[in-house]
C-alpha cells in the first residue's frame, strides 16, 4: 500500500532550538480583565501563537497524535509500547506528532526515528520547563495550553492515548468532544492499555447507560493491548476512508519564506 506521506531528509537536530523563555502566559490570561490595551497584547501573543505553530507545521505531512504521560522512562513497558507504535505509524506512513515532552511523548517520537519516519512536537513553555526531546524532526513551543491542544489535532487523522494523567485526559476528551459534536470529522481513537483505562470505559458506558453519551460516539474508539490492532485500526479507519495519498504535503513558497521537509 502506497504510503501517504513521502520520506525526505530530516533537519539536522542542531536546528531545532526552543523558543526564548516568558513566564506564566496561561495564569496571566486566565486571572481576569485586564485593561484593553493588555488584552490585546494577549490576544496578538496567542495569534502569534498560532503562526508560529501554522508555519512549522504546515508541511508535517497527514498526521497521527500519539498522547501520555511524560512520566514514564525508558524502562517502562508503556515506554516499549509507545515506541512501538511510533515505528508502525511512520511505516504506515505517518507523521508522528505528540506533545514533544519525554516519557510516551519522547518514545513514540523515538519509534518513527527507528524506522527512518518523520516526527514532530507541539512542546509548552511550563514553569519547570518541559524541554523538547532529541527525537523530533521540527518542534514548536507554544506558550498557551489551548493553542497547543489546536496544534495537537489539526494535522491528524487519528490518535492513539497510552496511560498518562491529567493532561492526557484534557487532550483525550478535547478529541472525543469534537468528534461527538461534529466539529471533527470521525477520526479513529485508540486507547492503549485494557487494564489502565477500564475504569475510564466502565465511566463512558455507564454515560452511555445514563442518555448522557450517544453509543455512536463511541463507535471509532478501540481499546487494546496489541500494537499491531491499533495500527490496523487506523489504517482502515483512516488511510481508506479520507483517501490520503502520496505527496499530499503542500509545496512551499520560497516568497514567504518557507521551507518544506528538508
Amino acid at each position: 500500500m502506497a504510503s501517504p506521506v513521502d520520506t525526505q531528509e530530516r533537519p539536522s537536530s542542531a536546528n531545532l532550538k526552543p523558543a526564548p523563555r516568558s513566564r506564566g502566559a496561561d495564569r496571566v490570561l486566565l486571572e481576569g480583565p485586564h485593561s484593553r490595551a493588555r488584552e490585546l497584547r494577549l490576544v496578538l501573543r496567542s495569534v502569534r501563537d498560532f503562526i508560529r505553530g501554522f508555519r512549522t507545521l504546515h508541511f508535517a505531512g497527514p498526521c497521527v497524535t500519539v498522547f501520555g504521560s511524560a512520566r514514564f522512562d525508558e524502562a517502562h513497558r508503556y515506554y516499549t509500547l509507545a515506541r512501538e507504535i511510533g515505528a508502525g505509524l511512520s511505516t504506515l506512513g505517518f507523521t508522528v506528532m505528540t506533545g514533544g515532552g519525554p516519557g510516551v511523548m519522547e518514545a513514540a517520537n523515538r519509534g518513527a526515528r527507528d524506522v527512518g519516519g518523520w516526527s514532530v512536537g507541539c512542546n509548552i513553555r511550563l514553569p519547570f520547563e518541559q524541554d523538547p526531546n532529541p527525537y523530533l524532526d521540527r518542534f514548536l513551543t507554544c506558550e498557551y495550553f489551548f493553542v497547543r491542544k489546536v496544534l495537537l489535532l489539526k494535522y491528524s487523522y487519528a490518535f492513539v492515548a497510552l496511560p498518562g494523567g491529567l493532561g492526557t485526559l484534557d487532550e483525550l476528551f478535547e478529541v472525543l468532544t469534537l468528534i461527538q459534536t461534529g466539529k471533527v470529522q470521525s477520526f479513529p481513537v485508540v486507547l492503549m492499555g485494557r487494564e489502565y483505562w477500564a475504569p475510564l470505559v466502565q465511566q463512558l458506558n455507564d454515560m452511555v447507560a445514563a442518555g448522557t453519551v450517544g453509543g455512536k460516539d463511541l463507535d471509532l474508539l478501540l481499546v487494546t493491548d496489541d500494537a499491531q490492532e491499533a495500527l490496523a485500526h487506523v489504517r482502515d479507519r483512516a488511510i481508506k476512508p479520507f483517501g490520503l495519498k502520496p505527496r499530499e504535503t503542500p509545496h512551499p513558497w520560497a516568497v514567504f519564506g518557507e521551507r518544506g521537509r528538508t
